[in-house]
């Protein structure tokens, strides 16, 4: 027994490149997991496989095209950045893995057994539990440790949800007062968060609350009274309902409702990805703009910020295996 510790930090994932061969292979991962999609296997696959990849994988591809940094993916690019920096600052090993695609759990988990780890502190990178994203982690791990070679299993401390931790809801009124500071204050603050089927939360899916709480706890952090502060869920896929109010239609009818400048946030991306840069920052501008607004800002996610990584290293410290 080495008793020697090490952290995983888990995001969704992302395309190798923006293609659509690359995005085809990316879907096709993500949108066979269960956790996501929950049909029966013999009704969604020929539909996944017959009609939603043939047709969204080259308008997806050319959308990764469009927020493509030099250094690839912007989500992979600040997750990576992200563990670098946390490793340096708690000294521990830390590795990286993606729920779907490279590095992958499995792989990310031998890596740290190499290093002499037994004893594994996991951080889904979604701050509001979901079962369509922490969950499908935690299924991720334990199918790794039940099938992998080395005989010997780790202990597991995995967080599912870090929504309220007081470093979190810090950095996010962080990101806000500087926005606000060098573009000046909107009319309003959107608080945006990806949504989820409605009948996930009737199932029992803690997310639509987790959510509820980290924005109670932001706009007291931010404590401006006077400052018209809304909550929406974006990201909608397929027919059955979803959470309300709609990120975009709310932003459509906001500049008839006297709301001209306006700055939003989306608390639950731990890295820019496409559903911040492109849905958010380009669609979501637009539908704005064009209804009448004159000023729009994206407040960015916490990305690698010093504020973030020392969030994390807290978190990585409260989580600690002790003895």
């Amino acid at each position: 027994m080495t008793n020697k510790q090490g952290v995983l930090i888990v995001n969704l994932g992302t395309p190798k490149e923006p293609t659509p061969v690359a995005v085809k292979k990316f879907l096709s991962k993500f949108l066979h997991d269960y956790r996501v999609v929950d049909l029966p296997r013999i009704i969604w696959c020929p539909i996944l496989h017959g009609v939603i990849i043939p047709l969204r994988a080259r308008r997806v591809a050319k959308l990764y095209s469009s927020i493509w940094m030099e250094e690839g993916s912007p989500l992979m690019v600040y997750s990576v950045r992200q563990a670098r920096a946390l490793e340096e600052v708690t000294g521990m090993p830390v590795e990286l893995g993606m729920s779907y695609g490279e590095p992958s759990i499995g792989g990310a988990i031998d890596r740290l057994l190499e290093k002499g780890v037994d004893k594994i502190i996991v951080i889904p990178l979604y701050p509001q539990f979901s079962s369509s994203t922490v969950s499908s982690v935690w299924d991720s791990v334990s199918r790794h440790l039940q099938i992998m070679k080395n005989r010997y299993t780790p202990s597991i401390n995995f967080i599912n949800d870090y929504a309220d931790h007081p470093a979190y809801i810090e950095a996010l009124r962080a990101s806000v007062q500087a926005s606000f500071e060098a573009n000046g204050v909107p009319d309003a603050l959107l608080i945006s968060y990806h949504g989820i089927p409605v009948r996930f939360v009737k199932e029992g899916d803690r997310y639509q609350e987790r959510c509820e709480l980290t924005t109670k706890l932001l706009i007291e952090a931010i404590n401006m009274p006077s400052l018209k502060i809304l909550m929406t869920f974006q990201s909608r896929f397929g027919r059955e309902p979803w959470l309300t109010p709609f990120t975009d239609e709310t932003i459509k009818n906001l500049p008839n409702e006297g709301i001209k400048s306006l700055h939003v946030i989306s608390p639950g991306f731990a890295s820019d990805c496409l559903e911040t840069l492109e849905e958010l920052d380009e669609q979501n501008r637009e539908i704005f703009m064009h209804a009448g607004g004159t000023s729009f800002t994206y407040i960015p996610a916490l990305n690698d910020k010093p504020i973030h990584i020392e969030m994390l290293r807290q978190l990585v410290n409260l989580n600690r295996f002790q003895g």
